[in-house]
This record gives C-alpha cells, structure tokens and sequence, in this order.
C-alpha cells in the first residue's frame, strides 16, 4: 500500500504558539521600529527596536543603561512595554517584558502582524495621519476621576497629542473628551496619548470639528 504524504500549508509566523509550546522560550522576531524609552530617572531617549518576543525585546539606543533597570519604551503599533534590562550590548540593550498574561496574547498578535505585514495591503501598514488642530480645547480625565482642560495639539485615528503641564504616568489610563486611551509619550507641551480603540474618520471629525 502506497502512502501519500499530503505537504501542509505554510501558515504567517505566530509568537503567541511558541508561547503555548514553551512558556519558557520565546523565539524573537526581527522587527525595525523607531520609538522611546523612559529610564527610572524618568528621562526618555529615542531608541529602535531591533527584535521582539512576548518575553524580551532588544533596543539600539544611544545612551548606556545599567543592567537590571526599570525602563518603559514605546513603539508605533506597539505602544507601551516595560520591564527590567537583563542584558547589555555594544549600542544598545535587551530587556524583560513584564506583562499579564492577557497583555502577551495581545502583545503576540500585534508582533504576529508585524512580522507578516509585508503580506496584507500596504495601506494597512501605514501610520494614520495626524491633523494638527488650532485652538481646539476639550476635557482630560485623569485618575480618581480628576478632569482637566487641555489643548488638542493634533489628533489622528490611533491617537492625540495634548497640550497641558499635568504628566500622569507613563501609560496610566485617560479619557479625551469621550475615547478612551493610555499616557504613552512626554513632550515639551505636554503628553501623547494612544487610544484604546482606532476611530471611526466621522465621528472623530464630528467630535473634534
């Protein structure tokens, strides 16, 4: 009898399966992405990720860090991630993603499309324009339910940039006007936030006109 091996479809490379095959190892990807990090004295520095896993992930950055500490860095598609630095190399660093196990599903299928986006629509790839805003004003609620005025520097479909001297804590949780976001970036006017949800064009426009 004649056995025929049927060959199995190559299926878009998966982060979160190494993570069910072996919690101990993650394989790292190599994705490029330009960001920031914040050291534990709270200064932030650019940085480019260089590979990822939902463990770890190494940084070129152009400052030296001490190992084992705290650093939060911020990333296009990505958003927040912190963890303590475990290993030093020329350039840069790596460091140990600490995360809920429901933060590294989500944080394995961001990287999932990451790493096979050269394969869907190229108009999925692109960052959202921002639209720089003039003397828009709207509400920021912070924690504890303290609300503030702020000044909507610009805005696009995955995020919003703000003009105030509050500095909530890097990726602490905040309402602009009625949507919904994280703390995930400092400037010199102010903050950057990252919505929770992408928005829909229409109402984002109705709602900042």
């Amino acid at each position: 009898m004649t056995i025929t091996t049927v060959p199995f479809a190559r299926r878009p490379a998966s982060p979160l399966s190494d993570v069910a095959a072996d919690r101990r190892r993650h394989v790292r990807f190599p994705v490029t992405l330009l960001g920031r990090f914040m050291r534990a004295n709270k200064l932030e520095y650019p940085c480019k990720l260089m590979d990822i896993s939902v463990g770890g992930a190494s940084v070129a950055a152009p400052v030296v860090v001490g190992e084992g500490e705290r650093v939060v860095a911020y990333f296009d598609h990505l958003g927040g991630l912190e963890g303590h630095v475990n290993r030093l190399f020329d350039g840069g660093f790596a460091f140990a993603i600490a995360a809920t196990q429901h933060k590294r599903e989500k944080l394995a299928a961001q990287i999932t499309w990451l790493v096979n986006r050269h394969e869907l629509d190229p108009s999925e790839a692109r960052r959202h324009e921002r639209v720089a805003l003039t003397d828009k004003t709207s509400q920021l609620k912070l924690a504890e339910g303290i609300v503030i005025q702020v000044r909507v520097l610009d805005i696009s479909l995955s995020g919003a940039s703000v003009a105030t001297e509050a500095r909530p804590p890097f990726g602490a949780e905040v309402t602009l006007g009625k949507l919904r976001g994280r703390v995930v970036r400092y400037h010199d006017q102010g903050i950057g936030i990252q919505f929770v949800d992408i928005q829909d064009p229409e109402a984002l426009r109705k709602h900042f006109s």
